[in-house]
């Protein structure tokens, strides 16, 4: 047991640190939720940011193919077969003008379709560092099956699909580099003609992810709709495709785009933004990171609130020895009360509000010590009968739980005893004779369960636990307190007992109240048997 002083100065410090706690609880979430959304509006204003910065890219190269598309459209409108090599030569020379204004095209090209035209392939320019477009000499088509759309992407596609498309990055004939290409479909008078379209670098794709930071060692990666690896700025291509497979499978989704994932052993979030081309940009950091300022704030915070804890704490112990010094008489021999030595001395007498709670606390003692063992007995014993009464009965139900719930319990038997009838009695003849039956019966059921407690748990109910010797013949006493005279007509109303009995079992008792659930039924069995065949029809 603390002393006073103790609890004086832990209550205090206790209200101190709680207020300290509610205070700093509410400054630490407000602070995380405040940092938590930052974080997260940075990542996904990172994200969309670059997403939009990589789509101006796109819209540039989209525009520029389709104004070409659309002015070669509008010239072939008169045009007839005979007149299809002279306007490709003037798409040549319109082409090369675009391509040139255009960031980033590494080739442009315009390719009739063979079974359009056998004698006109149209053409095909790459950019070389030094000269500029260098035409090359263009894939013989009629070797591929067009309709095959695993060959030839950059044409076969365009001419099934019949529109314009962006195709994943691939690897351009000849040249062995990594391309994006967008491709518009060309017709002749509902026939089609051939596509044209646009490679660009795929390392000036690169070049745009590679600015895109955040954080310390944030980053941002681009994979394609099947989470296959584009470009990572640190990671090889095997790594990143585990990285992908954790964004996959994330931890937690933050957002329908925002997630959490485990890489590595670091637990990150990511922010991605889909492309019109079907590749999805992610800028993703670790949340160490995204919560170090907040957590900092935690930190600082907790520090200041530790720091006026003690120093209340100080404070509250010296003051608390002057105000406890009268006090610890009086709890010491509340101790002793409490432990149940009621013979010591308070010599404390001054006229203050110690000398009152000293003289009222030992003239209560005085009290409790006349009363103790009375009450001690009468709290469970049952007034009418002597036995042990409900109370008593909830006590050791609560220590067979325990013992059943350990698996220490030895083998036991529920009896469940009740007088018949004994509502008729106090009807007809009065309470005073109800009690007398009842006294009647507590004594038969003492007199044959002799070595087991009984206690009376209601008004005409009994239970007795069967334990050692009692269970043991736990047959043969039942016989006895179910005997029934034979003449029936000599049978006295609240003179018969209808019993029930339970065993317990492990294996189908996992409580004591089951056991005595099965004992209880087993009673209301007996008595409802009792009235149909045993109980004369009058009762005298």
């Amino acid at each position: 047991m603390k002393s006073i002083r103790t609890k004086i100065t832990l209550l205090t410090v206790s209200t101190i640190l709680i207020a300290l706690g509610i205070a700093t609880a509410i400054g630490v979430i407000s602070i995380r939720k405040l940092g938590t959304r930052d974080a997260d509006q940075m990542l996904h204003l990172t994200a969309s940011t670059g997403a939009m910065n990589l789509e101006a890219y796109f819209d540039s190269v989209e525009h520029s193919v389709e104004t070409v598309a659309a002015l070669v459209q509008d010239s072939f409108a008169g045009m007839t077969p005979e007149d299809l090599e002279s306007h490709v030569e003037e798409t040549r020379t319109l082409f090369k003008a675009i391509a040139y204004n255009t960031n980033g095209v590494l080739t442009y090209y315009f390719r009739i379709d063979p079974e359009f035209s056998d004698t006109v392939k149209g053409f095909w320019y790459v950019r070389c560092d030094d000269t500029g477009f260098l035409e090359y000499e263009v894939t013989d088509i009629s070797q591929y099956d067009t309709s095959d759309t695993s060959q030839l992407v950059w044409f076969t596609i365009p001419k099934t699909t019949g529109k314009g498309i962006w195709l994943p990055p691939y690897y351009t004939e000849n040249l062995d580099v990594r391309v994006i290409s967008y491709n518009i479909p060309v017709y002749w008078k509902s026939q089609f003609i051939g596509v044209i379209g646009i490679e660009i670098d795929y390392r000036t794709l690169t070049r745009e992810v590679e600015n895109i930071r955040i954080f310390d060692t944030g980053y941002a990666f681009i994979v394609d709709k099947d989470s296959n690896f584009i470009y990572h700025p640190q990671m090889s291509e095997g790594q990143l495709t585990r990285e992908t497979n954790a964004i996959d499978n994330p931890s937690r989704f933050v957002g329908g785009n925002h997630v959490e994932y485990v890489y590595g052993g670091v637990e990150k979030e990511a922010v991605w933004s889909p492309l019109s081309n079907g590749m999805r940009l992610y800028v993703s950091a670790p949340v160490s990171e995204i919560d170090s300022g907040w957590r900092k704030m935690f930190y600082y915070t907790l520090v200041a609130s530790l720091v006026l804890l003690a120093a209340a704490g100080l404070v509250m112990l010296r003051f608390s020895d002057r105000l406890t010094k009268p006090l610890r008489d009086l709890t010491e021999a509340a101790k002793q009360a409490q432990n149940g030595n009621y013979d010591f001395r308070l010599e404390y007498s001054k006229n203050d509000e110690v000398g009152i709670l000293t003289e009222t606390f030992r003239q209560l003692t005085a009290k409790t010590r006349a009363n103790l063992t009375e009450a001690r007995k009468m709290a469970v014993v049952d007034s009418l009968t002597g036995v042990k009464n409900k109370n008593a009965y909830a006590q050791r139900e609560k220590q067979m739980d325990e013992q059943i719930r350990r698996g220490e319990t030895e083998p036991f038997a529920v009896v469940v005893c009740d007088v018949n009838n004994l509502k008729q009695v106090n009807d007809l003849y009065g309470h005073r004779e109800g009690d007398t039956c009842i006294r009647n019966a507590c004594a038969k059921i003492c007199g044959v369960f002799s070595h087991s407690p009984v206690f009376r748990t209601g008004g005409d109910e009994f239970v007795v636990i069967l334990t050692g010797e009692d269970f043991s013949n736990r047959v043969q006493l039942m016989d006895k307190i179910n005997a029934f005279p034979l003449d029936r007509s000599k049978i006295r109303m609240g003179e018969t007992l209808s019993a029930g009995i339970a065993e317990f079992n492990k294996f189908r008792h996992q409580s004591f109240s089951a056991v005595f659930e099965e004992a209880d039924k087993a009673m209301y069995e007996r008595k409802q048997y009792m009235k149909e065949h045993l109980l004369p029809t009058e009762i005298v």
